[in-house]
């Protein structure tokens, strides 16, 4: 099987509770730790990818993403998936060239810019134009930003969703929605469903946002921030470690 085809058959015919885990690496590093845990397969986030290239998230050049999603890509064994935000302004062909030369094996594109929801229907005629170019190649999950825009009602997103699986897409990720409506939109929502879980026990648990009926787990830029924080709290005990030099920037302290 190529590696496109393992990460569809990751998806398919899981049982209830038992989502696919898809951590976030934002580097060639932090992908190889994820693999050596045991991981089968990778899905970069664009907010973890950006801050590690020194960008606010949503504002990194599109020649830089697809870099860093090369390198770690090339890292790994395992397939990887790339958030690549809502395209960059490429046409689909281009888009979809462009992932495959990068060595992944399926893309995240979000259906707002610049804080807008995108016309749905426009929306799913450009899922339907990536999905004609890619065929089988690339697992297409089509993320729906509603709730992110302040849409309370489930209806918004699971009509969305109808019709980015009806124009192609594998799977759908209404991200933010509460935990509480995931059964709702699981009942309304053909195919796997994408929930985004927290790492600070604010949430649901994966195995819960499973139970309740999500097929796969992404975490955001969750790892990142995580790895920072364990950073951080490394350099300050450093900074304050009785010995240490208390001006840093001293030459020959580093």
């Amino acid at each position: 099987m190529s590696k496109a085809e393992i990460f569809r058959a990751l998806h398919l015919r899981r049982p209830p509770g038992e989502p696919l885990i898809l951590p976030g690496p934002w580097d060639a590093e932090s992908a190889r730790v994820l693999e050596d845990a045991g991981f089968p397969a990778l899905a970069t986030p664009s907010a973890a990818v950006a801050a590690s290239l020194g960008y606010a998230d949503g504002s990194t050049p599109a020649d830089e993403m697809f870099a860093a999603v090369a390198r770690i890509a090339r890292a790994v064994r395992v397939p990887v998936s790339a958030d690549v935000e809502d395209g960059y302004v490429l046409a689909p062909r281009e888009l979809v060239e462009r992932l495959l030369e990068a060595g992944v094996v399926g893309c995240n594109l979000e259906d707002s810019t610049g804080g807008v929801l995108k016309d749905p229907q426009e929306q799913a005629d450009r899922l339907a134009a990536v999905r004609s170019a890619a065929g089988d190649e690339l697992f297409v999950n089509a993320r729906v930003d509603t709730f992110l825009h302040g849409v309370t009602d489930a209806g918004p997103a699971i009509a969305r969703a109808a019709a980015y699986v009806a124009a192609g897409a594998d799977c759908v990720y209404p991200i933010g929605a509460p935990a509480a409506m995931v059964p709702l939109l699981r009942s309304g929502i053909q195919g796997p469903l994408n929930a985004l879980a927290w790492l600070d026990g604010q949430g649901p648990s994966p195995a819960e946002l499973g139970g309740l009926g999500a097929t796969r787990i992404t975490f955001g830029g969750g790892l990142r921030r995580a790895a920072d924080a364990a950073l951080r709290r490394t350099a300050e005990a450093l900074v304050t470690a009785p010995g240490l030099p208390q001006s840093m920037d001293r030459p020959g302290v580093l």
